[in-house]
Order: C-alpha cells, then sequence, then structure tokens
C-alpha cells in the first residue's frame, strides 16, 4: 500500500489518435460527412480538438467526440 495506486482509483483518460486528429484538421473549413455509432451528419468542420470535433448543420454547431467518430469523408457542397 504506502501510497501506492494499484490501479485501483484511477480517472477516465481519453486516448488521442494523432494521425486521425491531423487528418481531420487538415479538413477543417471544409464540408464533411461523419458517420459516428449514433448515425451521420453532414456538415462543415469548424473546430478540431484532440477529444472532440465540432460540425456546423445549418447554423447549429454539433459537438462530436473523436471516439464516437467511426469514418470522415470530405465532400464538396
Amino acid at each position: 500500500m504506502n501510497g501506492q495506486n494499484n490501479g485501483q482509483n484511477l480517472m477516465g483518460f481519453t486516448l488521442i489518435d494523432p494521425y486521425v486528429y491531423q487528418t481531420l484538421s487538415s479538413l477543417t473549413g471544409q464540408g464533411v460527412v461523419v458517420e459516428t455509432i449514433r448515425g451521420s451528419l453532414r456538415g462543415k468542420l469548424r473546430t478540431v480538438m484532440p477529444d472532440h470535433i465540432i460540425v456546423e448543420v445549418n447554423n447549429v454547431p454539433f459537438f462530436i467526440r473523436t471516439q464516437q467518430i467511426v469514418w470522415v469523408s470530405p465532400f464538396q457542397g
């Protein structure tokens, strides 16, 4: 014991995929289709953060956790 944690009281953490983050960052400002585990959104990619993205659809921002993204595809629209 002596102050050791042994993995029992760990706080939640987020895994960041640097390749996904870099690819999403290169699409900022463009139209994208984002497939999530709950469905898909088509809109403009406004913001990319390590743990979430913001896609604007009809002037409404949607905050999507990066962990929930299945795939992303750019589109012209």
